[in-house]
């Protein structure tokens, strides 16, 4: 084994390790998520001789991000997966305990034995305008909730829930403008938003989004790359003559960009002339309204690659509609 890997499960309050090193493994060892327990395991891992190692953890919300940051600013390297890589790899295991020591040492082996991607931090102008819209998010889906109560509340009960509505109100239209003044403080961040609404049916919240969620425009190799990112990238389920199912959208992905494009695809099967004939030739092949739907999702997101990389506005007559 000439690699170093370090299988991280991390949980909110600490996270376990498992250090495959010149080819022995570590017993599973338990640090603090906190800086002190990101020191710690600085230490430990000096003292096992390691001065580079490949990080790997699940994209557990954001419970492991302060220390992937903190792994990659002091030298080694890291990996964020899905956690849906690392479940499949444990079933090729036949693994059937479930505990944080041993999804660390599942976690070291698919390292080990995939070498996943790197990851590298957001910049600080897209970390932060991603917690604003998330934020939003956040209180959107509160504001929502509350109101659904309003309908089997008692009048004592709907007052209280009426006043929680109009702070939540409030709440939206303080973000709604810091997520405003971020843009104005961060030119290259606008110029990017508008480019991206300057596609047919992408408005400012949606290229908000896009930019949030999508991170550098860089690190994908191409726009099936992007697609695959959020989960739009057709599934195909066929097996000898017995299995055939119908192709689907694998939803691998982020949601949050599956999410934003979702109406956007709407619009613009209606309003973007290109996208318009573009279904229509889908619908004409049989394809069902939701498959259409998904591949007008996948095209948007083409475009804003090729728009983001090109840093030109939209223009009709040299993008095309070929999937």
């Amino acid at each position: 084994m000439s690699k170093t890997v370090l299988g991280i499960d991390i949980s909110k309050k600490d996270f376990h390790v498992v250090l495959m090193h010149e080819n022995r493994t570590t017993k599973p060892k338990v640090f603090k998520n906190n800086q002190e327990g990101f020191e710690s395991l600085l230490d430990w891992l000096s003292k096992s001789g390691v001065t580079q190692v490949h990080g790997c953890m699940e994209a557990t919300s954001t419970y492991g991000e302060a220390l992937a940051e903190f792994l990659v600013q002091t030298g080694h390297q890291v990996s964020v997966v899905n956690p849906s890589r690392i479940k499949g790899f444990a079933k090729s295991e036949l693994i059937r305990t479930k505990t944080d020591k041993v999804d660390a040492g599942v976690i070291a082996r698919f390292c080990l034995a995939i070498a996943p991607e790197f990851w590298t931090p957001l910049p600080p102008e897209v970390k932060e305008l991603q917690a604003l819209l998330r934020r939003f998010e956040s209180l959107t889906d509160m504001y929502n909730q509350e109101h659904n109560r309003l309908e089997t509340a008692t009048p004592t009960v709907a007052a209280l829930i009426e006043s929680h509505l109009t702070q939540l109100k409030q709440l939206q239209t303080e973000v709604k403008n810091l997520i405003r003044d971020h843009f104005d403080n961060h030119p290259d961040l606008k110029a990017k938003r508008d480019l991206l609404t300057s596609i047919p049916g992408i408005g400012q919240q949606t290229a908000a989004v896009l930019l949030a969620e999508m991170g550098s425009i860089q690190k994908y190799r191409n726009a099936r790359q992007l697609a695959a990112h959020a989960g739009l990238t057709p599934q195909e389920r066929t097996s000898g003559s017995s299995v055939q199912g119908k192709s689907r959208l694998s939803n691998v992905g982020n949601p949050r960009l599956r999410k934003a494009l979702y109406m956007p695809a709407v619009v613009a099967i209606t309003h973007n002339p290109l996208l318009k004939l573009f279904a229509q030739r889908l619908l004409d092949r049989g394809k069902v309204k939701m498959q259409v739907l998904g591949a007008v999702m996948r095209k948007l997101l083409h475009f804003a690659f090729g728009i983001l990389r090109s840093q030109k506005p939209f223009d009709p007559n040299y993008l095309n509609t070929t999937s």
